[in-house]
């Protein structure tokens, strides 16, 4: 039976080690515009030989079970940034990594085989090659590389069947896919250890309990990541059943690429931001599902005398600058409508945030970086109305909003108005 005073500092190093990993990983992925995303999905590669290494003949003992961090810390690790990368990027990007690991570990498996039929010298005294250990390893390679490549489609197509329930909850999303798709892999790679090592029922439980604790670990330092640089993750799912697997990174890529097309035929050509048609049917849905929490309807003030002072190309400019502005407070789960002229609807998609805070945030955001050509500060009026306490559909929620934009402009401008 092993130290029970051993079981503390093999879970500190297993945290150090799982800390350390996605932070260099996160690290890579993030900078993948300025060093290339190459050197992330190299360091993603590389690791694979030494994961089932690991998780063939090194384990360590915790309180609840025998693990090895092969699988606990770099195969989970791995599952996880695989799916990040889908998250941050799309699923035309995601299938490289997939199948390059899919194709390189048999690659290393063919040459390892064809080593054995070379003719060999003792260079080394008292050193030579282990061959049986090469023929174990092969065998478990060929395995772990099939249920890697199942794992990885799979995570993703959970993590987008999920999309529909938990679109605004990313950590748990995540947690759910990998605490899933490792359950499997762990019955799967365990069938394996027990036919060819003979392994112990304890490496199932044990290595099942810390991949769940992994998952967890990973989700949310992921979900963290994923806040931190705002970006809106992928939602909804792929369709009515299953993807046949050789058309589900097609399907995918083709769905995104329709979406972001989509998402730009509705943009007003001035500003960038969305425009009115869109506003009235991503209103609409919203509010159809419940999901629209309120919105927020900006005017900029005395904008006309911009245009009479320095002509439209001036005004022209502080309303794309007003947008920039705008989007760079927005929380992740808001859009901005240009609503006509100088006045523009922010839809808050079920945010956290309090709307008065969001509104005084844009506010204050525009008075302290806007102005006009001869140094005056841009400032803007908003009105808030919520849902459904100011009403359940986007025709009322406008219509509230823009009497309190009303009452704002009336009692002095540069001020958000939220009831009365």
């Amino acid at each position: 039976m092993a130290d029970m005073h051993l079981y503390p500092l093999n879970m500190a190093l297993l945290i150090v080690e799982a800390a350390f990993y996605v932070f260099v990983m996160v690290g890579l992925l993030h900078l993948r515009h300025r060093i290339g995303l190459g050197v992330f999905l190299a360091a993603l590669g590389v690791m694979h030989f030494i994961e089932t290494y690991l998780a063939a003949v090194f384990y360590i003992p915790l309180a609840f079970g025998v693990i090895s961090p092969g699988s606990v810390v770099f195969f989970a690790g791995k599952l996880m940034m695989i799916l990040l990368l889908y998250v941050k990027e799309d699923a035309a990007t995601v299938r490289q990594p997939i199948y390059g690991l899919f194709i390189g570990n048999f690659l290393v498996l063919f040459i390892g085989l064809m080593l054995r039929f070379h003719e060999t010298l003792p260079v080394v005294p008292g050193r030579f090659a282990d061959l049986a250990f090469l023929n174990e390893m092969g065998w478990l390679m060929v395995w772990g590389t099939l249920l890697l490549y199942i794992d990885a489609i799979v995570i993703i197509l959970l993590y987008e069947r999920l999309g529909s329930w938990l679109s605004r909850h990313i950590t748990l999303r995540l947690f759910i896919c990998g605490a899933a798709v490792l359950t499997f892999d762990q019955i799967g790679f365990y069938a394996a250890l027990r036919t060819v090592n003979d392994a112990p029922g304890d490496v199932f439980w044990g290595g099942w309990y810390a991949k769940m604790g992994a998952a967890l670990f990973y989700a949310v330092a992921i979900g963290l990541y994923v806040k931190a640089t705002s970006s809106a993750a992928r939602g909804g799912a792929t369709g009515n059943g299953w993807r046949p697997l050789g058309d589900v990174f097609n399907d995918l890529t083709f769905r995104e690429r329709y979406e972001t097309l989509l998402a730009h035929s509705g943009r007003d050509g001035l500003t960038g931001a969305l425009d009115r048609g869109r506003l009235e049917a991503d209103g609409s849905a919203l509010a159809a599902r419940a999901a629209l929490s309120g919105l927020i309807i900006v005017d900029a003030d005395h904008f006309k005398s911009v245009n009479d002072r320095f002509g439209h190309p001036e005004g022209d400019r502080v309303l794309r600058d007003l947008v920039r502005v705008l989007q760079g407070r927005l929380p992740p789960a808001t859009e901005l409508y240009r609503y006509g002229g100088e006045e523009f609807v922010v839809l808050a998609d079920g945010v956290d945030t309090d709307l008065v805070t969001i509104a005084e945030g844009l506010r204050g955001a525009v008075e302290s970086e806007l102005q006009t050509r001869d140094g005056q500060p841009v400032t803007i009026s908003l009105g808030l109305a919520k849902a459904p306490a100011d009403g359940a559909d986007l025709a009322t929620l406008v219509t509230t909003a823009d009497r309190r934009l009303y009452r704002a402009k009336q009692d002095g401008r540069n001020r958000v108005v939220a009831a009365g």
